[in-house]
């Protein structure tokens, strides 16, 4: 493969994004006290996990059937026809409390917070005074006074706590021992009902639950990261109770062909669900990631990022964007990308010249019989039906050292069960930003 090392113009970033093609680069992981174990970790290890990542410091599961028994391809199936256990205790859950907990948050988010209802979540994100995305995490509001922030992979507690020197509203914020696991796929329902109850059943898309499973305290949320029906199950005292819901959870799972996955990113790819640090990151603006419904037109209060975050939309709708790349869905051609990419492969125009853009996230659709991904282009380059030249490994190339063809598409790739409030505005007609 060409390597077209620094290449795409990325002169509005302060640092951009590394776009050289090593290659997977092998190399094992060290397990050492500096990077955290989960109440679950030990678990996933007795249930066959044989790779790992690091997501907010914390071990994360990546892998549990290996490549020569079928791989990530059969951890898919059973997402997709059964139902599967991720262990996601890496979603670091983040306390605001206190009389002052709503104004609190709703400073520190887009979207308004005064409208979540106690016992209600919402997908939200928080952006720093430049607009840029510093963490989209689904966030939990637990009664009048207290929320949870369910982090993805950007540690934002320190953030909060600065933010609040100079705030000094009345609340507290703490990392607290709650660690969840997902429940994910078409038989999620069942299985949540043997577990705590047919209540389950009328729970609806981001709505919330207190519920014990085996003996233990547990919060229920209809919530995930696959685009199936799914759940979550927050458990209280995580490091003292891991191996009772875990154990709890296996056995109730045996009549529904349980299995435990690693998080499904073929499946979250298909539903356009975001990853942050692979498809965006702290210098990514809303816009530019198919997250502008996250920038509300008639939030009064203020928020971090609004200024610029109102000025951006109006240079967006102006036909000026102030950033030179946008997230866009791709159609691939090449060999099934049956695993995760270990670059962001570059992306050049349909004459495969100079690279131009870059795959953030990439794998092969069993359903769409093709390969899909999402990845950064030109603006001018995102309309849906542009063709474009996508540089694969020879892996993935039907003809090595060439580019294969891609056609970039619109996002979602196909529905999802629970879909977000940009899948219901648009299909709808309207803006989905409130």
């Amino acid at each position: 493969m060409v390597n077209h090392q620094d290449s795409v113009d990325q002169s509005d970033r302060k640092v951009p994004i590394n776009l050289r093609q090593s290659g997977s680069t092998p190399t094992e992981l060290l397990i050492s006290t500096r990077v955290r174990k989960s109440p679950y970790w030990h678990l996933s290890h007795q249930a066959g996990c044989w790779r790992a990542t690091v997501y907010n410091r914390i071990y994360h599961p990546r892998g549990y059937v290996r490549p020569e028994d079928g791989g990530a391809t059969v951890e898919y199936e059973a997402l997709v026809n059964h139902v599967t256990l991720w262990n996601v205790a890496v979603e670091r859950q983040i306390r605001v409390a206190g009389p002052d907990a709503e104004a609190f948050v709703n400073y520190v988010i887009t979207r308004d917070a005064t409208r979540i209802q106690p016992m209600n979540g919402k997908y939200v994100i928080l952006c720093n005074e430049k607009g840029g995305i510093l963490n989209d995490p689904v966030l939990l509001r637990l009664s009048k006074d207290e929320f949870w922030f369910s982090l993805s992979d950007s540690d934002v507690m320190f953030w909060l706590q600065g933010v609040n020197v100079g705030r000094k509203a009345n609340v507290e914020i703490d990392e607290i021992d709650v660690c969840p696991v997902q429940i994910q796929g078409p038989k999620s329902v069942a299985l949540m009902t043997d577990l705590v109850g047919d209540q389950v059943r009328e729970l609806p898309s981001y709505g919330l639950m207190e519920a014990r499973v085996a003996g233990c305290d547990v919060v229920v949320s209809q919530t995930g990261f696959s685009g199936e029906k799914g759940y979550e199950i927050y458990l209280r005292d995580a490091t003292l109770h891991a191996e009772k819901l875990w154990d709890a959870v296996l056995a109730a799972g045996e009549a529904h062909n349980l299995m435990v996955i690693a998080p499904a990113h073929q499946r979250r790819i298909a539903a356009g669900i975001l990853s942050w640090g692979q498809d965006m990151d702290a210098e990514t603006l809303p816009f530019q990631c198919n997250l502008g419904y996250q920038v509300p037109r008639t939030k009064a209060a203020d928020y971090i990022g609004k200024a610029r975050l109102e000025e951006v939309r109006a240079l967006v709708e102006a036909g000026n964007p102030p950033f030179k790349l946008t997230l866009a869905g791709l159609a691939l051609g090449g060999r099934p990308i049956e695993e995760y990419a270990p670059d962001f492969w570059l992306i050049s125009g349909a004459d495969g010249g100079k690279p131009v853009g870059y795959v953030t996230s990439p794998w092969f659709s069993p359903e769409l019989e093709t390969n899909i991904a999402l990845g950064y282009v030109p603006c001018a380059m995102a309309t849906p039906g542009t063709r474009v030249k996508v540089w694969l490994p020879d892996a993935y190339q039907t003809d090595p050292g060439q580019p294969v063809d891609g056609t970039v598409t619109d996002v979602p790739f196909r529905p999802s069960v629970n879909p977000n409030a940009r899948e219901i505005a648009k299909a709808q007609g309207r803006d989905a930003a409130y």
